[in-house]
C-alpha cells in the first residue's frame, strides 16, 4: 500500500486518492511526492497536490521514500489472463527469471481484463517507481494502450499497438508457420493441407505467410484449394475432417494443438492411421495435449518463456533500440510425422 496514515474510512490513503482529489494523474502526484527533478508541472498544479496531500494526512511510505528515481529495483507485469492460464504463465516465468538474473524484483498483477483493476494495477506500479512495465496479454493481438502505461517506460509482450512508439516483444509467427510446413517438406509430402483459424489475428496471417514461403521454397505451387477453415478448437479440426480428406492431402498443418486434436478423432473415426496415412503437426505446444495425444503430436512451440525474458532484456536496454522484437517458434518432434 503506497500511504501509511488511515483516511476517514480507516483505509490507508493512497496516492491515488491524492490524485483524484488534486483532479491529477497518479505520475504527477508522484513527480510532486518525491520532488522529481526535471517534473515539469505548473506551480498551480504543485500547489492542488499539495494542498491534497495535507488535506488526506498523506505520507509516503518508508518504501517509496527510499527509491529515488532510477533506483527502483521493480520491474511490472500486467496481465490480463496469463497468470490462469498455464502455457501461458511462463511468460511470468521467463520475466521472473530474468529480472532476477539483473538485480530486479517482478511485481505481477494479473487483471483477468477488468479495465479498472487494469489502472489500479499500473497505479500501484507507478506508486512504486517500477523502473518500466511489462504489458502482456495471453494470445498474440493488437491492443488500445492504457493512457497510464506512457507514464513509465513500457514494453507489450505477446501484443502491440502500431503508432504507440512502444516497443514490442512478439512471437515470429510467419516464421513458426514456414517452420511447421517444412517439417511435413522434410518427411517427403507435397500435398499438405492448412487447417487455419476462421479468427483474423497475426497468428492467422503470419502462419499462413509461413506456410505459402515454405511450399514456394520447395518449388511447390501455392493451392488455395488446400487452406481449410476451422474454428480453433476442437470441434474445428474434427468438422475439417471431410474437406481434408476430400483434398487428397498426406500431411496437415493444424492452426493450434486443439484443431490437431479434433483432427486425429475425424481420422481415426475414418479409419485413417497417424503419421501411415496421414501426418499431422500442430501449433502452440501445449503440452497438456500434444505430448499425450496418441501418438504424441509434433507441433510448433509458442516461446511464452522467452517473450517474458526477452520483454525484460528489451525495457533495460540490453536488446538495443528496438521497435519489434521476433522471438522464434521452435518445433518440436513427436511422433505424428
Amino acid at each position: 500500500m503506497s500511504g501509511t496514515d488511515q483516511g476517514r474510512g480507516g483505509h490507508p490513503v493512497t496516492m491515488r486518492d491524492v490524485a483524484k482529489a488534486a483532479g491529477v494523474s497518479v505520475a504527477t502526484v508522484s513527480h510532486v511526492v518525491n520532488d522529481k527533478p526535471g517534473a515539469r508541472i505548473g506551480d498551480d498544479t504543485r500547489k492542488r497536490v499539495q494542498d491534497a496531500v495535507a488535506e488526506l494526512g498523506y505520507r509516503p511510505n518508508a518504501l517509496a521514500k527510499t527509491l529515488s528515481q532510477g533506483s527502483s529495483r521493480f520491474i511490472g507485469l500486467v496481465a490480463d489472463a496469463i497468470a490462469t492460464t498455464p502455457f501461458a504463465g511462463q511468460i511470468i516465468h521467463g520475466a521472473q527469471d530474468e529480472a532476477w538474473k539483473h538485480g530486479y524484483v517482478l511485481l505481477v498483477a494479473n487483471t483477468e481484463g477488468n479495465p479498472g483493476v487494469e489502472n489500479d494495477a499500473i497505479a500501484m506500479m507507478l506508486e512504486h517507481q517500477v523502473l518500466g512495465i511489462l504489458y502482456s496479454t495471453w494470445f498474440h493481438r493488437e491492443i488500445a494502450v492504457p493512457e497510464a502505461l506512457h507514464q513509465t517506460d513500457t514494453v507489450l509482450v505477446d501484443c502491440f499497438a502500431d503508432g504507440s512508439g512502444l516497443p514490442a516483444v512478439v512471437p515470429d509467427e510467419e516464421q513458426g508457420g514456414r517452420t511447421a510446413t517444412e517439417e511435413l517438406l522434410a518427411a517427403g509430402h507435397r500435398r499438405i493441407a492448412f487447417l487455419n483459424t476462421t479468427t483474423p489475428s497475426p497468428a492467422q496471417s503470419g502462419r499462413l505467410a509461413g506456410y505459402r514461403t515454405a511450399l514456394e521454397s520447395a518449388g511447390i505451387a501455392f493451392d488455395e484449394r488446400l487452406v481449410l477453415p476451422a474454428v480453433p478448437e476442437q470441434e474445428g479440426g474434427y468438422a475439417a475432417t471431410p474437406g481434408v480428406l476430400a483434398s487428397g492431402a498426406t500431411a496437415v498443418f493444424c492452426h493450434n494443438d486443439r484443431v490437431a486434436m479434433g483432427l486425429y478423432d475425424g481420422l481415426r473415426e475414418n479409419g485413417l492411421q497417424i503419421p501411415a496415412d496421414i501426418a499431422v503437426v500442430g501449433f502452440d505446444n501445449q503440452d497438456v495435449i500434444a505430448a499425450h495425444m496418441r501418438p504424441p503430436l509434433s507441433t510448433v512451440a509458442l516461446p511464452h518463456y522467452e517473450l517474458g525474458a526477452a520483454g525484460v532484456r528489451v525495457l533495460l536496454g540490453l536488446e538495443g533500440d528496438v521497435e519489434t522484437v521476433r522471438v522464434a517458434c521452435p518445433p518440436v518432434r513427436r511422433q505424428s510425422v
